[in-house]
């Protein structure tokens, strides 16, 4: 059965692991085509194996301008982007006012997803759906974590404006702010396992079920942000986070 994602073209950045992958593996059986970027292929070639052309591979990131040109390049070639999701994301453990730590994660975090918004905006359909991805700690704390929620933070703050200056255009641009995920960012903080499983336990006596997410229910609610049961939805932050901010 046909449905309104038949044919569409999705471009996906930090695609190979976490929620980037989950959001391809997500959408390629419902009939998208996905161009995804990353700086590795990760996990992608799985996906490769069993939908073939429809899914394709740009490697670069989302720091270079250069990545972005090409990037942009082969989205006009497989035709209008229906879908933009700017995922690529990192986490650094860091004193709050390390100002090179926050300018390495604004780089990627924020001017990273700008820049790629900049750099499709030309190969968006009519219409389109951007979606950002924030984070579930821009409206709190958490030591260590300032220069990430910072940049994240501005992103949400931009994302609201252009969500007004792109409407005329026919794209829609919103963000969803995923909580605790169950993805290797974790793993990349630098923290010992001992210090993991604090932070672990800590988040996760505010977590209604108990349990972090996983990457797919993050993914879910960004589809459903991208369809057309979203039409009305403009310059919004979905918080994704088993109720982590009701805390």
């Amino acid at each position: 059965m046909q449905t309104e994602f038949q044919d569409r073209l999705a471009v996906i950045t930090g695609a190979s692991s976490g929620i980037g992958l989950a959001l391809c593996a997500a959408l390629l059986p419902r009939g998208v085509k996905v161009l995804a970027m990353s700086r590795t292929a990760g996990d992608l070639p799985t996906l490769q194996q069993i939908y073939g052309e429809r899914l394709q591979w740009c490697a670069g990131d989302v720091t270079r301008e250069e990545d972005l040109q090409e990037l942009a390049r082969r989205a006009a070639a497989l035709g209008r982007v229906d879908y933009l999701v700017p995922n690529a994301g990192i986490a650094e453990m860091a004193d709050s006012l390390d100002m090179p730590a926050f300018e390495r994660q604004w780089a990627v975090n924020g001017a990273g997803a700008l820049n790629t918004l900049a750099a499709l905006r030309g190969e968006l359909a009519n219409p389109a759906s951007v979606v950002f991805v924030g984070s579930f700690l821009t409206g709190s704390s958490f030591p260590g974590l300032a220069a990430c929620i910072a940049s994240k933070a501005a992103l949400a703050a931009q994302a609201r404006t252009l969500a007004v200056e792109f409407a005329r255009y026919d794209v829609r641009i919103n963000l969803v702010s995923p909580g605790p995920t169950a993805t290797s960012m974790w793993d990349n903080l630098g923290l010992s396992d001992g210090e993991l499983d604090d932070v672990a336990d800590t988040l996760g006596k505010r977590l209604l079920p108990g349990h972090f997410l996983d990457a797919s229910a993050v993914a879910n609610v960004i589809i459903f942000q991208l369809s057309q049961g979203a039409r009305g939805v403009y310059g919004q932050d979905w918080k994704v986070d088993n109720g982590y901010t009701l805390g």
